[in-house]
């Protein structure tokens, strides 16, 4: 193995386990109450190492949140995927909802968690938010074309996963999900969408 090669491999290495910690401790205690000494200790890297495989804590935050979108998208479009008709696929979103907020270590959305704390202080969060939050709106948007529902029914259907995240995450237990997947049913049915 060349110099390089290794040196690539133990940098992805690192890198992965800062992410990894970062995520942890951002997802369970905030952005804002870990300092890069709890993310150096917890990641077990170097603060010097961490610096040069990170420039910034600016920079892990948004690494964080680019991950944390995409693992969301695959959770989802999985869920949605086995889903049979194209309502049944409307309603897996809430199903999806339903086991994230089961999970022992759920904390609610780390999008909305991360606006609330950094989003009037730091454009970059706001802006990574916003794209998580409108990528899920289309994609809602696209499930209901396919289902032949009306336009409106997307953002009031995308509105109810919000409140239900959190809620579920407030209130500390997952009823929220089936509370969500109701109302949406009733929205569903009084769109007209077909129930095959």
């Amino acid at each position: 193995m060349s110099t390089t090669t290794a040196g690539t491999s133990r940098d992805e290495t690192q890198r992965e386990q800062v992410l990894a910690a970062a995520d942890r401790l951002y997802y369970t205690r905030g952005i804002q109450s870990v300092g890069m000494d709890a993310l150096r200790t917890e990641a077990g890297v170097p603060l010097k190492r961490l610096y040069q495989l990170f420039g910034s804590k600016d920079e892990v935050v948004a690494e964080v949140l680019r991950r944390r979108s995409a693992r969301w998208e695959t959770g989802l479009a999985a869920a949605v995927a086995a889903a049979g008709s194209p309502r049944d696929r409307l309603l897996a979103v809430y199903d999806h909802l339903a086991g994230w907020f089961g999970d022992a270590d759920f904390h609610g959305c780390i999008f909305i968690n991360s606006f609330g704390e950094l989003g009037g202080c730091s454009p970059a969060v706001a802006e990574l938010v916003r794209e998580h939050k409108a990528a899920f709106q289309a994609y809602v948007a696209e499930l209901v074309a396919a289902a032949g529902g009306p336009p409106a029914l997307a953002a009031q259907l995308a509105i109810l996963a919000e409140g239900a995240q959190t809620t579920a995450a407030i209130a500390g237990t997952p009823e929220a999900a089936a509370q969500a997947r109701a109302a949406a049913e009733t929205l569903i049915a009084a769109a007209g969408v077909p129930t095959a």
